[in-house]
């Protein structure tokens, strides 16, 4: 007798409700330990793959970082950043995971490099990114006006201005 030859079905939005839920949880943890959300400014050097968050009492957190995507809130509509004419290759790596998942559970829009979707959903192909790859956090910011930029990062490492 065979076993194990017919494999249940992957539900992908179970599957991306609960990286969303994983999302929430970590985004909590960074706000009460280095105050994710309240940085002055960011800033991402695609050439080092490092986001630096500057913050008012002169603390800096840094980071590896990968692009997800951007939305553009002019047209509802989020290119993926394993495809993105602005995004260098090695800041693809998360995002092309998503779409290896996708193509693995026949996802056509974690397939398609540009898709009509709400902000929300953009986070969540974000929490989903961050799920798969394993990343420390996730990070979204205004590029340019209605063009977000939507992001992982890695491990924080905290310094202070000198």
């Amino acid at each position: 007798m065979v076993f194990g030859l017919f494999k249940k079905k992957m539900n992908v939005e179970e599957f991306i409700s609960g990286s969303v839920e994983g999302l929430r949880m970590t985004t909590d943890a960074h706000r009460a330990t280095w105050h994710l959300g309240e940085e002055k400014s960011w800033n991402v050097d695609q050439d080092s793959g490092q986001i630096i968050f500057s913050f008012e009492d002169g603390t800096i957190a840094e980071s590896p970082v990968q692009i997800i995507g951007t939305f553009n809130s002019n047209d509802d509509t989020f290119m993926w950043g394993w495809d993105h004419p602005s995004i260098l290759p090695t800041l693809q790596a998360n995002a092309l995971r998503v779409k290896q998942f996708g193509e693995e559970h026949g996802s056509t829009e974690l397939t398609t490099q540009k898709v009509t979707c709400t902000e929300m959903r953009a986070w969540e192909y974000t929490a989903l990114a961050m799920r798969l790859a394993e990343a420390n956090g996730a990070y979204r910011a205004e590029a340019a006006p209605g063009t977000f930029v939507f992001m992982n990062f890695g491990e924080v490492h905290l310094a202070k201005e000198t």
